[in-house]
């Protein structure tokens, strides 16, 4: 599944189990099998069976979930601790790089590759009132390069955590009322097709600059600070299309 047809099934679906699939469906065409999504600082009362509170939706093994909050991973796991404080989506490798982690925390992310939880990346989806949620990818696979990964599944997870969102509401945002310039979907639409803004500033014969400030402005009335957000946010809206 292309990430713009699951960002038009996800539109349409109404249970958080239909859309939790159709998010397997998409992580298992860019290589990761095993996804696993939680509200971080705040209570989600929707969620899957036999999913504790802060996941919401996962299917990671069985056996590993279980031992996960028999011994209250989720209280110290750096996943889960970290998150919060930082903004793009992230190799769980780098954290042992990044951050002093305690021995207990090194066991987890030790732990989860013994079960098969491989390539893990999580992308942080900070919300209105300071929430945050997570959501994270793994393969039983060893040998992918999540790097190259990291904007697709970006997408992905930015959809999927616009989608439940709307579950939770209800109703879709539909009502929202923007308007975009023909300057600004163009640099969206170069944007979602992995350009850069030097890349775009070629290809309209302006500056990189120039593409920065549309993109900006954009991501303004859609009410974001993410380019991947606003991408996917107008893709819904109908105010893009992708060729």
């Amino acid at each position: 599944m292309e990430i713009f047809e699951f960002v038009e099934c996800s539109n349409r679906t109404r249970s958080l189990s239909d859309l939790f699939s159709l998010l397997l469906t998409a992580a298992d065409k860019e290589g990761f099998d095993r996804v696993a999504y939680g509200a971080l600082n705040y209570h989600e009362p929707l969620h899957l069976p036999n999913n504790p509170a802060p996941a919401v939706a996962m299917n990671f093994p069985d056996d590993w979930r279980d031992h996960y909050f028999e011994q209250k991973y989720d209280e110290i796991d750096p996943v889960v601790t970290l998150t919060p404080s930082i903004a793009r989506p992230f190799l769980w490798t780098t954290l042992q790089k990044r951050f002093d982690l305690k021995s207990k925390q090194r066991l987890i992310l030790d732990e989860a590759r013994t079960v098969g939880l491989n390539n893990g990346i999580s992308v942080p989806l900070h919300g209105a009132f300071g929430r945050v949620a997570v959501l994270s990818f793994a393969s039983r696979a060893t040998d992918s390069e999540p790097e190259v990964k990291l904007g697709r599944l970006n997408a992905l997870a930015s959809q999927f955590h616009v989608a439940f969102t709307d579950l939770t509401k209800g109703a879709r945002p539909l009502e929202m009322s923007v308007h975009l310039s023909r300057r600004e979907r163009d640099c969206l639409m170069w944007t979602a097709q992995g350009k850069s803004s030097w890349d775009i500033g070629m290809i309209l014969n302006i500056s990189g600059n120039t593409v920065n400030f549309h993109v900006k402005n954009a991501m303004r009335k859609l009410g974001t600070t993410s380019r991947t957000v606003a991408v996917v946010k107008a893709i819904r809206l109908n105010l893009i299309e992708i060729p």
